[in-house]
């Protein structure tokens, strides 16, 4: 049974009021877990292998092997906090975790890589021209989907949408620049970061906030918590890929394999002395690593205490992910549910 008809069914037993039942509804039903699972539902119901199967089969597969689902979550959570319905942000939620699932298999495809979620990558289990054309396919539902919406609406989320995907490009076309690159700031890689992970998880939280029809400003505000929050995230990512504990679905220091220029490495060098330096740089330049020489970045790393030097920094983005949150008109137990998501999220080991 569907969590709304199970408030109704609580209603008719208990004789609740409208007003109880919306409270009932939004405070002690739609907890995460429930919008994971609600855009699960939706995600069934919508997503299924047709004709011709080569092209339908990857993108079941893509999308349906996991993955935290953190930006339909938002743009879910965002429609409800803002007194929308979150149904009607169900499509967009789709939409926007059907674009960045687009995103992946190209970015694999770029960087050859063999594992996605811990498993195989579309490019590995079929075929690179299916991984192209499947990936294609997923970009062209995803603007299906939000042909659902009304002309005002269609129209307000498709600029969000463009402006959003443009510079998802613009991120993927610097970070593969910076790979043949010696001269990379800090600087440029926060850049980097904000528009290849930070836009789409604003842009989820922002749609959601417009499906509620919530004002500019709200709109705008609640964009600025996902986009210092997706920073965070992303530097989380850069930590966990050489420092996580548990499997991280991915090959372990992967980042290092790719000559990644993230902010671990790029921090080091603003550290170390000329020899580790240099030493660094050589590593670096070196096309096809074994495990000596991962383990030998690794421990520069180490040396320069870069874990805590990037934790830190992660805290600096969720802080000020949490005051933009702060400035919204929401209650105070409204904005301490994204305080809530944002410590979660970071406290990951994932």
């Amino acid at each position: 049974m569907q969590l709304f008809n199970i408030c109704i069914f609580i209603k008719s037993k208990l004789n609740l009021n409208s007003t109880l039942l919306a409270y009932f509804y939004k405070n002690l039903i739609l907890d995460i877990s429930n919008y994971k699972a609600l855009f699960l539902e939706h995600l069934e119901d919508k997503i299924y292998v047709k004709e011709p199967k080569n092209l339908y089969e990857p993108i079941t597969y893509i999308i349906s092997i996991g993955g935290k689902r953190l930006r339909p979550i938002l743009t879910l959570m965002s429609c409800d906090l803002f007194g929308g319905n979150y149904k009607n942000a169900l499509d967009a939620a789709l939409a926007i975790e059907m674009f960045h699932n687009f995103s992946l298999v190209h970015d694999d495809i770029m960087d050859n890589a063999p594992l996605r979620r811990g498993s195989e990558t579309v490019h590995e289990k079929w075929n690179l021209n299916t991984g192209i054309l499947s990936g294609d396919a997923m970009l062209v539902l995803t603007n299906q989907l939000f042909e659902t919406y009304n002309d005002k609406q269609y129209k307000e989320l498709m600029v969000l949408f463009n402006q959003t995907a443009l510079k998802v490009c613009e991120g993927q076309q610097l970070d593969i620049d910076f790979e043949n690159r010696d001269d990379v700031s800090i600087v440029e890689y926060i850049k980097m970061i904000s528009y290849k992970t930070a836009v789409l998880v604003a842009a989820s939280l922002k749609m959601g906030a417009m499906i509620a029809e919530a004002n500019t400003e709200e709109a705008q505000k609640i964009y600025e918590y996902g986009l210092n929050l997706g920073i965070a995230y992303q530097l989380q990512d850069d930590y966990l890929d050489v420092f996580g504990q548990e499997n991280f679905g991915k090959q372990r220091a992967g980042d290092i394999i790719e000559n990644k220029k993230t902010w671990l490495y790029l921090k080091t060098l603003t550290l170390a002395n000329s020899d580790d330096n240099n030493r660094l740089t050589t590593l670096y330049n070196t096309k096809k690593k074994d495990n000596d020489a991962v383990n030998l970045v690794i421990d520069l790393f180490e040396k320069y205490d870069i874990p805590n030097l990037v934790k830190s920094q992660i805290s600096v983005y969720t802080g000020k992910a949490f005051e933009s949150c702060n400035q919204l008109s929401l209650t105070v137990s409204d904005k301490k549910k994204l305080i809530d998501f944002g410590n979660n999220l970071m406290s990951r080991k994932i």
